[in-house]
């Protein structure tokens, strides 16, 4: 029996063969190449007389050979001698000349004159005459059916594959002619229950329709079958790590009546929003488990996620516990202290005159602090005096401890590695602690199924009432340069009536290296243009100088000393300074609610959902918020299309499927797959929602009936194949 792992150059192909697919294309194994499938189907085209042929059209015709000659073209510069056939057919109705290079004696023996064939090609001229280049055929028996046996042949589906300069398609397909023979061997990874239950294919049919199809209908049905493969052996991965961390030791944490949470709901100067309370009471249950949560929490820019992470960490607290919450910068981790600690007030002063009697203590932790200030946190830390601990990577490193870690929140995950999220949690003393995952980017559900199919995915949909609405525009600056002109004259009018304004550049400038920051994350492609992105230090020059001389300008970027970076935030936040131009290290978690202008330069170099984030730094109060989207792309363009639908919604569900529409499957799923080549060949994560529901709920179902897949041995190897053990110990620690 031949096995999917089994290399090609141990099978029928040979050496040579198997070299090139493995260097040109990737390709080692039995399964690698089975795998690879058609990017299309082209059909021959009906049949045409040849008095009809019109040049670059792709054809089949059936003819009779008339005549045929070989004659050898000599060697030219750069080109060695070639074997050549020509040969004249006609139908009766013209005539047509055929050339074919190389292999002339097997073409001259096969097309004799008097011959009935069928030729396929691409019309073209030559010295007047139509004519056919190295054109498929085949002869034809003149039996009387050579009508119904041409019709065929036309009709007949050519896989086209995805082809690379040595390795063409035609040369893809034969190889694959040959594997496919064997196919029935293989095992089968999908139970035959499963199967039966979703009318599937087996797979040695599935991969004969899919390569070699009869009709339409066989690729449809291959399809659906080859798809179930790739959604069911993913989602039975994460179903399997949510069964093992469903038996992890945990300390549950049920909270205290009469608490600190108690006390800050008391105090809170508004109702919670139906979305933040039911999400509030499902984080609730899990964390009274004696088993670790893992949970994501989702929601568009402005929805209360902090708000909602808190109160879990006070319930932590209220257990005698402690939270920590990890933040990927230093703005951001003095921005969440300082907002946490003014949403606590006395709740968070404990020891000092005006703490609360039942109060904790708030402390941060990050690279920059001096040495009293870190010994303080890290006592604080270590004593359980803070029970809740705000940090950066700092709070990572060895000498950090803590006498009950409970609850880890960590704020923008794709931004910490693997290794830095397993150091934290394994800082807990009794058990695993619970964990709680932000992420201020709103991604479509069958997304948070994939990518984040190992964690309980809860999501606030709802805005709590009386945030002031953003208008969003695209402002044109090279076809209209006084529309430019006028976002400047509006941070002018909003700085007269009391307000504040972001100006957001790609870059921060004054650089040798071009002075790339922040993350830029524009689709592939997109990020490059005619002239350097603007940059932080340039423009804030410019209008300083310029059309906003009179204003307060101050810079923000992530090259400057923390302290210096922190400075500037809080004179921003107390109304000293007008316009802040920054980079993206403002893009989540600053929260000024008197800023009401935000407008990002050379806004097309960033993506969709960066571009959301950046707009959610305005309108976080009453005051109405103002986006402009300056660019210098072209109308038309697929970075004009993004900006337009920005503008469009403030929806960031929306957004995120738009984001995902303009990006491959693999840059979606790259920390899922380790930075490995996309498993996803047939699966698109949006169009097949409902089928990756279904595969999500059956690999629930075997994951708890069957957790070692002792009774699927196919199976287990589907799996140890889509995940190599240390891609299976990266998924574990993520």
């Amino acid at each position: 029996m031949s096995t999917w792992d089994e290399p090609l150059s141990r099978g029928p192909l040979r050496g040579k063969t198997a070299k090139a697919l493995a260097e040109k294309l990737d390709l080692h194994t039995l399964g690698d190449l089975l795998r690879y499938y058609p990017r299309r189907y082209d059909r021959r085209g009906d049949l045409t007389d040849l008095a009809e042929l019109r040049e670059g059209e792709e054809v089949t015709v059936q003819a009779r050979v008339l005549d045929a000659k070989r004659r050898t073209v000599p060697a030219r510069q750069g080109r060695r001698r070639m074997d050549m056939m020509e040969a004249t057919v006609t139908d009766g109705t013209g005539r047509l000349h055929l050339t074919f290079f190389n292999r002339g004696s097997y073409h001259q023996g096969a097309l004799v004159p008097g011959r009935l064939a069928m030729f396929s090609g691409r019309v073209s001229t030559f010295k007047g005459r139509r004519q056919l280049d190295h054109p498929q055929y085949e002869l034809l028996d003149e039996d009387g059916r050579e009508g119904e046996r041409a019709r065929a042949y036309a009709e007949e589906l050519i896989p086209v594959y995805p082809a690379v300069k040595g390795l063409d398609s035609a040369t893809i397909a034969r190889t694959l002619d040959i594997v496919l023979a064997d196919v029935d061997s293989l095992p089968d990874p999908l139970p035959p229950a499963l199967r039966q239950a979703h009318g599937l294919l087996d797979i040695a049919d599935a991969l004969r329709r899919i390569h070699r199809p009869a009709e339409w209908s066989d690729v449809g049905a291959a399809r659906r079958r080859l798809k179930w493969d790739e959604a069911f052996v993913l989602q039975l991965a994460l179903a399997l790590r949510r069964h093992r961390a469903g038996e992890l030791p945990a300390k549950p944490r049920p909270g205290a009546a009469g608490g600190i949470l108690d006390a800050f709901d008391a105090r809170l100067p508004f109702t919670l929003t139906e979305g933040q309370t039911e999400v509030g009471e499902r984080i609730a249950e899990r964390l009274d488990a004696a088993h670790p949560m893992h949970c994501l929490l989702q929601g568009d820019v402005g929805a209360g996620k902090t708000l909602v992470a808190l109160r879990a960490m006070l319930r932590v607290v209220d257990s005698g516990g402690q939270a920590v919450l990890l933040a990927p910068t230093e703005v951001l981790a003095q921005q969440h202290h300082r907002s946490i600690s003014a949403m606590l007030g006395p709740l968070g002063r404990a020891g000092q005159i005006d703490g609360a009697e039942h109060a904790t203590r708030v402390a941060l932790l990050t690279g920059s602090m001096n040495t009293a200030a870190r010994r303080e946190a890290l006592l604080d830390a270590a004593s359980g005096a803070a029970g809740i601990v705000v940090g950066t990577h700092a709070l990572l490193q060895e000498h950090v401890t803590f006498a009950d870690l409970g609850l880890v929140v960590v704020d923008e995950q794709h931004r910490f590695g693997v290794e830095q999220r397993d150091a934290l949690r394994e800082k807990a003393a009794d058990g695993r602690p619970h964990v709680l995952v932000m992420t201020a980017t709103p991604i479509p559900r069958t997304v948070a199924m994939t990518v984040y199919g190992d964690l309980d995915v809860v999501a606030l949909t709802q805005l709590p009432t009386g945030r002031a609405p953003v208008s969003t525009h695209v402002v044109p600056a090279a076809e209209k340069p006084h529309f430019l002109a006028r976002a400047w004259e509006r941070i002018r009018e909003e700085a007269g009536a009391g307000h504040q304004a972001f100006v957001v550049c790609p870059r921060i400038g004054d650089d040798a290296r071009g002075g790339a920051e922040e993350e830029v994350d524009a689709p592939p492609g997109e990020q490059e243009g005619a002239r350097p992105p603007l940059a932080v230090l340039e423009v804030a020059a410019k209008l300083s100088e310029g059309p906003l001389r009179d204003l307060r300008v101050e810079v923000l970027h992530g090259r400057m000393a923390p302290d210096d970076k922190d400075a500037v935030m809080r004179r921003f936040s107390s109304g000293e300074t007008d316009a802040v131009v920054s980079t993206t290290v403002i893009e989540v978690g600053v929260d000024v609610p008197n800023a009401t202008v935000m407008v990002i330069m050379d806004a097309d170099r960033f993506g969709v959902s960066q571009l959301h984030q950046l707009r959610g730094r305005v309108g976080r109060g009453q005051l109405p918020g103002l986006c402009l989207l300056v660019t210098d792309a072209e109308e038309g363009s697929p970075a004009r299309e993004r900006l337009a639908a920005v503008a469009a919604t403030t929806d960031g569900f929306e957004l995120s499927r738009v984001d995902l529409e303009m990006r491959r499957e693999g840059d979606v799923l790259g920390d899922a797959q380790s930075g490995a080549r996309s498993s996803l060949r047939m699966l698109t994560l949006l169009k097949d929602e409902e089928l990756i529901g279904e595969a999500r709920e059956e690999a629930t179902v075997y994951a708890a009936a069957d957790p070692e897949l002792t009774g699927y041995p196919p199976l287990a190897e589907a799996l140890r194949t889509l995940l190599p053990e240390e891609r299976a110990e990266y998924l574990d620690k993520a």
